[in-house]
This record gives C-alpha cells, sequence and structure tokens, in this order.
C-alpha cells in the first residue's frame, strides 16, 4: 500500500495525466515515476527513489522552489506540459498531509514567463475544427489562435487545403486537435508543423458550448460586435482555445478582451521553404544573425519587434494597406527630429503588452509593478508627439 503523500500525489496526477508533474514538497519539486527518469534525462538533475510504504521505491528527481524559472523553459522546449502542483497551506499548521493542488498548467503555447518566451517572437496556442472527419481539400475549417502573453486572440475559416499555408504564416507552438481528427492533421500537415499537438475531448468541439464560453468571457450577449458572429466553424476552434485556456490557467483572463476575424487573404503566404531558403527569420543553418529580419530590425520596443516580424513573415497584398503603410513610413523618414525624439522615447519603454498581462492575471511581481507604473508615465508624451501626424497607421 502507498503512503498517504504518494496517494495524494497520484489523485492529483490522475487529473492531469499528459503533463509532467511539478509536486512542491516544502522547498522543493519534486517529481515521481515515470516524470522522474523524463526530468532527469531533459534537466540533467539526479535521479534517485523515494520509499512508498509496502508498495516499495518509487522514481525520483527534484529541484529548488526557486529555480523554477530555469528548470520550465527547458521542460517546454522538449516538448512537455508542465502541471505546477503548490502546498495551499501553511505545513506547520496543516493537520496531517499538506493540501496541494495543480494551480497552472504550463504548456508551448500557453506561458508568460520572459525566461520562457522570446521577446521579439509571438507564442501561439492555435486550435483547428473539422466539420467532418473525412480530409476533403474543400471542406471549411476553423481555425483560432491566441498569444496569451499579448492578448492577441484571432480567428478565420479557410478550406483545409490551405491548412499547410495558414500554420506557416503563424507558426504555432502548439495545435489543439480534436482527438477523432489527429490522425487526420498529421497527415495532412507532416513536417510542416513541429510544434506539440494536444488532442482535445470530441465534446469540447461544439459550437453551442463554443458560443457560451466566448459571451462569457466577454460578458456580451453576442459575438457580432466583434465581427465573427457568422463564422461558425472558426467559433468552435476559439471555443476549444478558450476551454483550454480555463483549463491550463485555472483562473479567469481580463486582459483578452477581444477576438478579430483574420482574413487570410490580406496576406501573402511564404512557405517553410521559401522562408529557409531567402533567410526571412532564420537562416539555411537555423541562426537568427545574417537574416532578413536581423537586417532591418531597429525597432525600440519588444512589441515593435514583434510586429516587424510578423510583418515579413506574411507580406501583404492588397494595396491600399500597402500604401497605408508606405505613407507611414514616408512621414517618418522625411521627418528627423519627429523619427529621432520617437525612438528616444519608445526606447525607454519595455514589454509593456506582457507586462500588462502578467498584471491582469496575478503575476507580477512588485519590480514589475512599478516598471509598469514608469512605462505607462511615457505614454503622454509619446501621443502628444505624434498627435500632428497625417497617418492614420501612425495615429493608431
Amino acid at each position: 500500500m502507498s503512503t498517504p503523500l504518494m496517494r495524494q500525489y497520484q489523485q492529483v496526477k490522475a487529473k492531469h495525466p499528459d503533463t509532467i508533474l511539478l509536486f512542491r514538497m516544502g522547498d522543493f519539486y519534486e517529481t515521481f515515476e515515470e516524470d522522474a527518469k523524463i526530468a532527469a534525462s531533459v534537466l540533467g538533475i539526479t535521479l534517485t527513489k523515494r520509499g512508498n510504504g509496502a508498495a516499495g521505491e518509487v522514481p525520483l528527481a527534484g529541484f529548488p522552489y526557486h529555480a523554477l524559472d530555469a528548470y520550465l523553459p527547458k521542460l517546454l522546449r522538449a516538448g512537455h506540459r508542465v502541471a505546477i502542483c503548490e502546498q495551499l497551506e501553511d505545513p506547520k499548521l496543516a493537520k496531517g498531509i499538506v493540501k496541494r493542488d495543480v494551480i497552472e498548467v504550463v504548456t508551448p503555447g500557453v506561458a508568460f514567463s520572459e525566461k520562457v518566451l522570446e521577446q521579439k517572437q509571438n507564442n501561439y496556442l492555435a486550435a483547428l475544427a473539422l466539420q467532418s472527419p473525412l480530409a476533403t481539400g474543400e471542406q471549411s475549417i476553423g481555425f483560432a489562435f491566441i498569444d496569451v502573453s499579448t492578448a492577441e486572440f484571432g480567428v478565420a475559416e479557410f478550406p483545409l487545403k490551405n491548412l499547410q499555408e495558414q500554420i506557416s504564416i503563424l507558426q504555432p507552438a502548439e495545435l489543439l486537435v480534436q482527438k477523432r481528427d489527429v490522425e487526420t492533421v498529421q497527415s495532412l500537415l507532416k513536417e510542416k508543423f513541429r510544434g506539440l499537438y494536444t488532442k482535445v475531448e470530441d465534446w469540447v468541439f461544439n459550437v453551442d458550448y463554443a458560443y457560451e464560453l466566448l459571451v462569457n468571457h466577454f460578458k456580451t450577449q453576442t459575438l457580432k460586435g466583434f465581427g465573427v458572429e457568422e463564422l461558425r466553424i472558426g467559433i468552435v476552434a476559439s471555443g476549444a482555445v478558450m476551454n483550454y485556456l480555463q483549463e491550463t490557467q485555472k483562473a479567469n483572463l481580463p486582459h483578452i478582451k477581444k477576438i478579430a476575424p483574420f482574413d487570410t487573404s490580406d496576406y501573402m503566404v511564404l512557405d517553410a521553404s521559401t522562408k529557409r531558403n531567402l533567410e526571412i527569420t532564420s537562416s539555411m543553418t537555423g541562426q537568427s544573425d545574417g537574416t532578413l529580419f536581423s537586417v532591418i530590425d531597429r525597432t525600440q520596443t519588444p512589441m515593435g519587434g514583434r510586429l516587424l516580424k510578423a510583418w515579413v513573415n506574411r507580406p501583404l497584398k492588397k494595396l491600399a494597406p500597402i500604401q497605408e503603410r508606405l505613407a507611414a513610413v514616408r512621414e517618418l523618414f522625411g521627418n528627423d527630429g519627429l523619427r529621432g525624439t520617437i525612438r528616444e522615447e519608445l526606447g525607454r519603454v519595455g514589454d509593456l503588452e506582457r507586462l500588462v498581462a502578467k498584471v491582469a492575471t496575478g503575476r507580477a511581481n512588485p519590480r514589475e509593478l512599478r516598471q509598469l507604473e514608469r512605462y505607462l508615465s511615457l505614454i503622454p508624451a509619446i501621443t502628444l508627439h505624434l498627435s500632428g501626424v497625417a497617418s492614420p497607421t501612425l495615429k493608431e
């Protein structure tokens, strides 16, 4: 028979079977059984054993709780989902076994820590919803994506035959797929998607359930105000995203305030081989140095860097938005004084988007709260400097 502690561990693990469970014990996060073997291999930590009563010994591997930021990214980069189980009461006051539960599940597509995220790259979680399990190229599919660290939430519908192109545009870190459709999607994408596939129960992919999840989150009666009301299969995919976020984050996500239609026809599709051959954001050897992005990137903020990378990864192909963007460039290029002032002001602003997300979800520490105060105090001056520009893009 197992010890009370191991029974508690097994009960928690049973709720999160597809994760590496980091089980808080005093000043350490411990992993057990198969998780311990994986953690020891990925993290390079010692694999040992722990007594488990009459059940014998179980594999054990752990690390100090304050080293979480160092070890968590390694597990995520190795393609693992990680459940963080904390002590919910003071061990000194506990009667019997300390109460513990999972407070958050961190995955490759759902992360807030700057130790996990790349500063000038979005980290997308995406979901697919197929109308039927038959892989016919003309059937419409729903596609939703979100970067929880910046609150960007988009939805689209397009023919299944265009799936590879759209995956190439956004390059999500994690893809949610209905259990029924996993083999179909994997056979379609093959090497085009190298992120983590996460299987989601079939019942989640229901339009009524998805719609209710979304309107409840946004506190609206309908989705008409977001322009996505008619994207029914897209709403199903969006609901899968929201369901997954609620399961993994165990809390509200108040910074996610809108969802927007993503018009795939607005952009030129550059497939993976084209991007690689042109060395747009990654060189032929997989490096960032010497790429188009590294040469032209003179952005002053992480937000600007992410925006520029998105622009070069998905070039515009409609004339009107191209002209608007060129007009903004022309106005700044022709005004050295304004350009210099704006660059100087922006250079003092950190990653406001991701900092706001951390504050909204209760993850910010006192130092980050002071940073937010300082960054926000700079915004009025930047707005004032741009008040006289003609370009609508700059005014936004």
